[in-house]
């Protein structure tokens, strides 16, 4: 049984900090690019960033780079999201996701075939 689970969520005031992780099992992480994603109310879901098996290739969304840090410990078949510089726009719910796609289109929700429940992260102006 494939589980991903987001963690690190929560209510931030404009310009401090968060960082999620997303905890995987039943799977051998090193072999997914894992990506994140996020959802605001009323708005479609949109990519954030995606990090490559090795952790060779980063790709961040235009909104986000500069602010946000991708990683992963293949070790402990966890990704991570520091988020810095938050906005109140950064508001939104937050999703891991898995790709096995050999070399896939990172932005593309399609790519993806596991997802995590998702962690609310708020940012108040």
């Amino acid at each position: 049984q494939v589980q991903l689970v987001e963690s690190g969520g929560g209510l931030v005031q404009a310009g401090g900090s968060l960082r999620l992780s997303c905890a995987a099992s039943g799977v051998t992480f090193s072999d997914y690019t894992m990506g994140w994603f996020r959802q605001a109310p009323g708005k479609e879901r949109e990519f954030v960033a995606a990090i490559s098996r090795s952790s060779w290739t980063t790709v961040y969304s235009d909104s986000v780079r500069g602010r946000f840090t991708i990683s992963r410990s293949n070790a402990k078949s966890t990704v991570y999201l520091q988020m810095n510089s938050l906005k109140p726009e950064d508001t939104a719910v937050y999703y891991c996701a898995a790709s096995k796609v050999i070399a896939p289109s990172v932005s593309l929700g399609g790519e993806y075939v596991y997802w995590g429940q998702g962690t609310q992260v708020t940012v108040s102006s």
